[in-house]
Formats: C-alpha cells, structure tokens, sequence
C-alpha cells in the first residue's frame, strides 16, 4: 500500500502548470534531475545532440559513446552482441542508464545492467553522460556515473525526418520520425528497422551471426486546461541475434545455430503542475525486458529465459527561493522481479531525497544534497554529494565535488540458485576536481581529475559457489578534452582519458588491473563543410592495451580504429552520405575471443522536412 498512498497524496499537489518554452541554449538534466546550465554543474557532463548523430552517421549509440572522455565499451562480437558501457573503471553493470526518464538497467540479468547492444540511435534526439556516481539523484546502481537518453520530442508546428543505408554484411537501416502539434497537443513518433548478415560471433568462426531490430518510440505532451498538463512516453524494441556456443565435443567457444531474441518495452506516464513557487511532477514509469535464448540442435523451446520487470512511483518539487537558491525534494517507489523459468523473486526500494542549488553571489553556484534509500533486503542506506561551480572570468570554470554512488543487489545475486538473500549494497566514494577555459573565441579546453573508491562490491566467490560483497576496487585518473571551431565550417573535438582501475581485493588478484580496462584512450573527430553545402569528416579511436581477466593472464592488444565520412546535399530537404569504418582493416578483440568487424563501407539518403 505504500506505494499507491505515495502516488495519491502527491496528485493533491498538482495545480496548472505553465508548459516549458523550448530553448536553444544546452540544458543538462542528469546533474540534480531538473534542467540546469552547464555552467552552474560542477560535475563532469558531455552532451550529445541529434546534429552529432547525424554528422557521424552513428547506427549503434555505443560507437559514439566510445569517443566521450572517460568511457571505454566492450562488444561480444558483432552488432548487437552484448555490450558494455564502463565510465571511468567501472563495471558496466554500476552504469546507470535512463530513457525518456525511464530507469532501463534489466533487473532479470545477474549485475542489473543494461545491455547497449540494442540501443540503436534512430530515434534518440540527446544523450547526457555524467561521469562519476551519482546516487542522491537517481538511487541505485549510479556507481560509475549515468547515460540520460532522450528521444525524439514533441515540438510546435511539423518537423520530419528520415534516413535508409545500405552498406557491407548485406547490412540494411531504415529509420524516420514525426513530431508535429500546437500550443496544447504535441506528439513525436519514431520508427526504425535493421538487419545484417553481421560477422561471426566466434572470431574463430566461419559463419556469419547475423541481427535483426524493429523498434520504435511515441511520446504525447498534453496541456488538459490552460498550465496542466500530461506527458505519455513509450519505446519499443525487438530484436533478434544469431549466436555461438561451445558444442561437443571439444566445448570450445566456435560456431553454433543457436540465436537469442529480446523484447524491450519502456514506458512513462507523468503529470506537472505549479502552485505559487513550487513545481511538481508525479510519475509512473515501467520497464519490462524479455529475454530467450534458443538452441535448434537442443530442440524448439527455449534452452534459456528470463522476465525481468521494474515499477516506480515517483514525486519530485522544485522551489525557487528568488534568483538565490533552488530546492529539489522528492520521493520514489521502486518495485522490481523477476522469473527464469524456476525461480521467482521480488524486492522493493522506498527513497527520499533533497537538494539545493544555492548561487550566493554570481560567479558561483553550490549544489549539494542528501538521500535516504529503504530497501526490503538490506534496510536504509544514505547518500549524499556535494558540487562547486566558480566562473572567476568570462570564458573560465573551476568545478569540484565528491559524490557517493550505491547498487542494490540483484535479485540474480540474491535469490537465483548461486544467490545469497542477506547482501549489502555496493559502495563508492568519489572526488573529482577540474577546469575549463576558452583560449581564444571558437577554441576551449577543459582537464579533470577524479578519484573513486567502491567497496563492498559483489563477487562470486569461487569457494563456496555464491555470491559474497568480497570486492574493493580503485580507480583514478585524468581527462582530457578540447572542442574547436578554428574557422566557418570547421569543428574539431578530441578527447584523452587516463585511467588506472585497480583490483584492491584481497587475495591473489590484489593489485591488477580490473579487466577490460585500458589505461590510456584516445580519440580525434574533425568535420569540415563547405560553403556550398558538402561535409568531409573523420574520426580517429586509440585504445590502450588491457588485461580480459581478474587474473591479467589474457592480454588484449591496443588497436587504432580510423573512419572517414562524408554528405551531399541534394536540395534543402535531400541529402545523400556515406562512411567507411575501421578504414585500415585493423585486427582487434574487445572481447577475448569474440570477432570484430573488419572494414565495412556504408551508404544512405536522408531526409528532413521541418
């Protein structure tokens, strides 16, 4: 009952809302959960928009993310194999990753995390990637920092777009998007569809793995009466992937028949309204991920499956004090479980929170924040954080803060037949300090430092077969990044990452670095486009050599990953483009054992109306 009295005493508070302006001047949600300027943020946010998407011609979302300072990904072959997201040394699973204000992590899969695999980027409009956790805002699993993904929005008037691609692997893509509406009804729909014959999983394989998605999104803004309003999101995916195995009689990892299909769905409904300084939003948002793994060889049913479904109550305020200060308080109700086909299991977290974000003279701004979480297996946890944001001189920004990031245990961890009920959350602790500055007008550079400390991290212990909070690890560093526009026509973004992610876990691995971890990353985009129209650009990736065990017996070599591009308008509304990927044909595994594409050219029309 908890829950429904949460959601029924905060509609009370809703009164008519005046509907948000649309701006052209960049906003970050994923700092404190409400819009902010980059400025007053003294955490480290990159922002993708749909004009970087679009200019890099980006199919899979984890291909641009590989380009952000601080993010390393790893891929289980070909596209749409399992890939995994890691910001700034740690595990993929303590990614945080939201979609339309939808907490997405699979709460069916053994670490909780989300699978990037299937994260195409058709319909995505804007991507947020805060570095560093993050708990106080968003709870669980906001260890090494959150990916905010914001899909196609409704808008006023009529605006529409599409793109189809062919390319190597018999690889075809199609994708388009409408948003249209008026001063009271907006609506944005999105539909894409991808299939390739896709490469051997097996890097030892023969036979191609092909992918297959057909997805889409909806979103509906309503104003009921005059400042109240409703917003209704929706997204969709299907996808279907051809796999390998370890057959008899050898057992190695090689080719197979065997394929995995997964449906996604996600959705939000949400209300907002105002009385007098105060903004309020209640929300209900669900998340539900089907997975199946079938094996031809073993028979037609599923040799493996998992339901995994989460639902959140959720109320958060705003309240101006005058131009000083902001406070933002709310208050959630997770619930989450799921099934594999023997064990059935639940659990449930009940959190409040409160920030401020104070600015007592202009050129700083002070968040800091505090949040308790209640959860059904382990009892409360609190977190808090705090930020500074100092503008001393126009062009300049000093910013500092320590956060601390928690991840519940799973339900996997928990209650599967490895599983252990009574786990602790894992924790962090992390400090980061750093600075930008613009040398000169259309050229800014920016450098920070960060430290974090998890302890209490679940592993699965070897001896007794089950999983135990037996893992501390360390992770400091320094990133890198510079943004220029030299001339019309001309921008230019490069970014250097430094990081040493260390195992502090008793034992033999004490001291090595955590697996798949590369030190040193790299990476340089430069575009250019013509008076006339035409654009050339390129993007050069480095990645450092790692370890692809805890025991740093298996070395994964450091490769170099260089595409070049390039668009030609054809009237206002057409434009016909192209790539080639891994241009010199470099040979490399992110993945121990598992196949990488090769070089691949790729070619398409879009499309735009607006």
């Amino acid at each position: 009952m908890k829950k429904y009295k949460l959601f029924l005493s905060a509609t009370a508070a809703l009164l008519p809302f005046a509907a948000h302006a649309q701006s052209d001047e960049p906003i970050v949600v994923v700092a404190t959960g409400v819009e902010q300027s980059p400025d007053e943020i003294g955490r480290s946010v990159t922002l993708i928009g749909r004009d970087e998407i679009e200019t890099h011609q980006t199919v899979a979302l984890s291909d641009l993310l590989a380009t952000t300072p601080g993010v390393t990904v790893t891929r289980n072959g070909g596209l749409g194999g399992f890939t995994g997201v890691r910001i700034r040394g740690a595990e993929a699973e303590q990614t945080l990753v939201l979609i339309d204000g939808v907490r997405v992590n699979d709460p069916s899969a053994p670490g909780g995390g989300f699978d990037f695999g299937n994260l195409l980027a058709g319909s995505i409009e804007r991507v947020e990637v805060l570095r560093g956790p993050n708990s106080v805002a968003w709870g669980s699993q906001a260890i090494g920092g959150v990916v905010n993904v914001v899909t196609e929005r409704p808008v006023d008037g009529l605006r529409v777009r599409g793109n189809a691609e062919y390319g190597s692997n018999e690889q075809f893509g199609a994708s388009g998007a409408l948003s249209a509406g008026n001063e009271r009804v907006q609506g944005a729909l999105t539909a894409g569809y991808l299939t390739t014959d896709g490469i051997s999983q097996a890097a030892s394989g023969t036979e191609p793995d092909g992918y297959r998605q057909i997805g889409g999104t909806a979103r509906v803004l309503v104003e009921f009466a005059p400042g109240f309003g409703a917003d209704l999101r929706g997204y969709y995916a299907h996808s279907r992937l051809d796999l390998d195995g370890f057959p008899a009689p050898t057992y190695a990892f090689a080719d197979t028949e065997e394929y995995s299909e997964a449906q996604e769905a996600y959705g939000y409904v949400g209300l907002h309204g105002v009385t007098g300084p105060v903004k309020h939003r209640l929300s209900f948002t669900l998340a539900d991920v089907n997975r199946d793994n079938y094996d031809p060889a073993s028979g037609s049913d599923a040799s493996f499956f998992s339901r995994g479904r989460s639902e959140r109550y959720a109320y958060q305020g705003e309240a101006a004090l005058g131009s000083v200060a902001r406070l933002v308080f709310g208050a959630e109700q997770e619930d989450s479980r799921f099934f594999d086909g023997s064990t059935r299991a639940s659990q449930g977290i009940t959190s409040v929170y409160g920030e401020a974000i104070v600015t007592p003279v202009e050129p700083l701004t002070l968040t800091a924040g505090l949040r308790n979480d209640d959860h059904s297996g382990f009892g409360s946890h609190m977190s808090w954080g705090a930020n500074a944001a100092l503008r001393p001189a126009a062009g300049t920004l000093l910013h500092a803060s320590y956060g601390e990031g928690f991840k519940a245990p799973t339900l996997y961890q928990r209650f599967s037949f490895y599983g252990t009920p009574d786990l602790q959350p894992e924790t962090a602790e992390s400090y980061e300090v750093g600075a930008r500055q613009e040398i000169t007008k259309g050229l800014s550079l920016g450098a920070t430092w960060f430290r974090r400390d998890t302890r209490q991290q679940i592993d699965f212990d070897l001896a007794t077969s089950t999983y135990f909070n037996i893992a501390r690890s360390r992770a400091r560093g320094v990133e890198v990044e510079i943004v220029a526009q030299p001339v019309t026509g001309l921008s230019l973004r490069g970014g250097y990452t430094h990081v040493d992610a260390e195992n502090r876990s008793p034992g033999a691995n004490l001291g090595n670095d955590l697996p798949r971890r590369p030190r040193d990353t790299g990476s340089l985009s430069v575009d250019y486009r013509f008076a006339h129209g035409p654009s050339l650009g390129a993007t050069l990736l480095i990645v450092d050599d790692s370890f692809d065990n805890a025991a740093n017996t298996v070395r994964l070599d450091g490769y170099a990953l260089a595409s070049i591009r390039a668009s030609v308008p054809v009237t206002r509304q057409v434009e016909l483009y192209g790539r080639v990927e891994n241009l010199f044909d470099a040979d490399y595994q992110t993945v121990a054992g598992y196949g990488t594409f090769g070089r691949t050219a790729h070619a398409g029309v879009r499309l735009r109306f607006d």
